[in-house]
């Protein structure tokens, strides 16, 4: 980490003085990206971003609660406000990927995960793509379902960023525009949802097709 740091002072402090003297006056990001904190997965690495370009939010299994105002700590909700009213992002990208240790343990039957304070609650927010998965795949093989629950929850996260009212202003308005991508860590090819097919398409044939 630190040979990292290194690297990343030369590169950005030395060979590249220009762009943190610009940012150190302040941020601009287009996009805004929810991601997992899945230590394989860094938005960064993944999209080539450099810093100052995304506005980025990491938890377990990239999900986004709805909107609900009140007097308790709401994370995740703070900082998609901060993106969307202050730094007014132009783009919000949900990014979930395969074999997300989140949407395992939310499908594992009872006994089968470690006892936890937090963990599960946090998950319980996607028990709705739980329910349409095991619906519509009731007896599919269980890698089958984990992908559905996996791309599944992407589109919920989705949902409820439409019930915070500010964003779905924006969106109906044309200033704002929400992205689901799903990135396959076996084969390293990444999916952007398209809501007309309803289904995911790889990234570079459906931004060829629109």
């Amino acid at each position: 980490m630190i040979h990292g740091f290194r690297h990343f002072q030369k590169a950005y402090f030395s060979d590249s003085t220009e762009l943190y003297a610009r940012l150190k006056h302040g941020q601009m990001p287009g996009t805004l990206m929810i991601a997992c904190c899945d230590s394989r997965v860094d938005p960064a690495h993944v999209t080539g971003s450099g810093p100052g370009e995304m506005f980025v939010i990491r938890n377990v299994a990239n999900l986004v609660p709805p909107y609900h105002p009140d007097s308790e700590f709401h994370g995740v909700s703070a900082a998609i406000e901060y993106a969307v009213c202050a730094l007014e992002v132009r783009h919000i990208i949900v990014l979930g990927h395969s074999r997300c240790g989140g949407i395992h343990a939310l499908m594992a039957e009872d006994g089968q995960t470690h006892p936890s304070e937090f963990l599960a609650r946090w998950l319980s927010l996607a028990e709705p793509a739980l329910r349409r998965v095991r619906e519509r795949l009731v007896g599919a093989p269980r890698e089958l379902q984990q992908r559905a629950c996996e791309e599944t929850s992407i589109l919920l996260s989705m949902e409820n960023l439409m019930t915070f009212p500010w964003i779905r202003e924006r969106v109906e308005a044309g200033s704002l525009k929400i992205h689901g991508w799903y990135f396959h860590m076996d084969t390293g090819e990444m999916y952007d949802y398209d809501s007309e097919k309803e289904e995911f398409l790889p990234l570079d044939e459906h931004r060829d097709q629109g």
